[in-house]
């Protein structure tokens, strides 16, 4: 049985050691453990339960654009990788490579999957020939491997889960509208389910994706400043049709390239929602993902009618809908509070005899920390609007902390000064590749995004005239 004192061990200081508490909130609240192979993770089933509650958020709206799900191979020919030259440099350093298989050394070597532009646009090759066939919306659920030297759990590890959508379509406007379409999902689904304000936009050159025509990112702003790659979708234009020879026959009867598009999230966002609404004590899930939204903490367990009464809640809690549990074990409620808030579970009720007597129940939300009563009878609805209420004070109150910190500079030394104070910062760029790596040298900082407004007159590292406005940002 717990000490009455024992308490959730301690996590370091948000604040003064930020990489260490979440690495002490990911392993305590037990999202994950360190797998035996090098830069892997084991998710564990509270981590897991996540991912399941965002993959069932974003698959459903997939579905509702047109898209379906289908699986493709986890080994790939070295000779596809290689199709498209752009995309083979990019990938070549993350790359794992099979070479021997049943003992024996394999004819060709096989990549382990960083990406599957190339496996599925061989398939997409073979299936399409009419512009019948088009368009085709297809996302896959996998795991890929890019072997990275620096790992982290979730933000960046050799193997992670993730989703990728494939599309191919017979115009350059019907694959651009793709592209924007399905960032915009993922904005959606970062703001309403994630509780997670993003910036969206195109990335320049240098930040594109290996292949692409053109990239687009959404950037989420975590509680350090630092800037999250969230997500990305991809106008690939002819490149990998071409590279893999994708050809339809159109209405005239010319043939014809695809146009082809690719977009995809991973498990990345379960460290974006850790560090965007983390605090001291641990976890805040929002509670549209949280795998449990309410917990039943019963106070003298032992009287007579308090742990029947827990009982019946969470069967009228879970018949509503409420992914509640009922922690009935023998550990004190000052252990059981403490446990369950570093879990970052929106919302916990407490009963006990008073409470029954006076017909109440005491409501604890984890984002505020405030507390309030509620009628027993009306448990259902109170606990609902508590946890809508909850979900939309995560995202404002987010969103208020990124606006407040994206500032402009002029200089380098204006722009050093804004990353080195936690800062998004808008500053002009010529559009000149040397002045973006300028930025980067001199301030450890990249080009995220370009703003949605072209604003800034002069470049910031050349002093030229602007072409674009830029989000620059240091990046996990």
């Amino acid at each position: 049985m717990a000490k009455e004192n024992e308490f959730v061990s301690q996590i370091a200081d948000i604040e003064t050691d930020f990489p260490q508490w979440y690495t002490d909130v990911v392993l305590k609240t037990k999202l994950v453990d360190y797998g035996p192979v090098r830069g892997t993770m084991v998710i564990r089933p509270y981590g897991y339960a996540i991912w399941e509650n965002i993959q069932r958020e974003l698959d459903k709206r997939f579905k509702e654009t047109g898209h379906e799900n289908a699986y493709f191979p986890l080994l790939i020919p070295m000779s596809f990788m290689t199709k498209e030259a752009e995309h083979v440099e990019g990938f070549a350093p993350e790359v794992a490579v099979v070479t021997h298989a049943g003992g024996e050394k394999l004819a060709e070597p096989l990549c382990i999957r960083p990406t599957s532009e190339t496996i599925i646009g061989t398939m997409y090759a073979k299936w399409i020939q009419s512009y019948r066939d088009l368009p085709v919306l297809m996302n896959q659920w996998c795991n890929v491997m890019r072997w990275e030297k620096t790992t982290r759990p979730f933000l960046r590890t050799s193997e992670f889960l993730w989703q990728e959508g494939h599309t191919v379509h017979a115009t350059e406007e019907e694959a651009m509208e793709e592209t924007m379409k399905m960032l915009s999902v993922y904005e959606e689904v970062a703001r309403t389910c994630l509780a997670m304000p993003v910036l969206t936009g195109r990335k320049t050159e240098k930040e594109k994706f290996a292949g692409a025509v053109a990239t687009y990112g959404m950037e989420a702003m975590m509680h350090d400043g630092k800037s999250l790659q969230a997500g990305t979708s991809h106008y690939l234009g002819q490149n990998f049709s071409k590279a893999f020879n994708i050809q339809f026959s159109d209405k005239d009867g010319a043939l014809k390239y695809g146009y082809t598009t690719s977009w995809g999230v991973s498990t990345r966002l379960i460290g974006g929602i850790i560090m965007t609404h983390g605090d001291q004590r641990g976890l805040v899930l929002p509670p549209v993902i949280a795998p449990v939204q309410a917990v039943i903490v019963p106070i003298a367990s032992k009287k007579p009618g308090v742990l029947e009464a827990c009982r019946a809640l969470k069967g009228r809690l879970a018949e509503a809908g409420v992914r509640v549990t009922l922690d009935d074990s023998d550990n004190s409620p000052g252990w059981k509070f403490n446990e369950w808030e570093m879990k970052g579970v929106p919302v916990r009720i407490e009963l006990g005899p008073r409470d029954l007597e006076a017909g109440k129940l005491l409501l604890a939300r984890r984002d505020t920390h405030e507390k309030s009563e509620a009628s027993l009878e009306c448990a259902e609805a109170a606990v609902a609007a508590l946890l809508d209420d909850v979900q939309q004070n995560l995202y404002l109150r987010a969103k208020a902390r990124m606006e407040s910190r994206i500032v402009s500079a002029e200089t380098l030394d204006e722009l050093l000064d804004g990353v080195n104070q936690g800062n998004f910062v808008r500053a002009g760029w010529c559009g000149c590749r040397a002045c973006e790596d300028k930025v980067k040298e001199f301030a450890q900082a990249t080009a995220r995004v370009f703003a949605k407004e072209d604003t800034a007159e002069r470049c910031v590292a050349c002093g030229k005239k602007s072409a674009h406005t830029v989000i620059f940002a240091r990046a996990y």
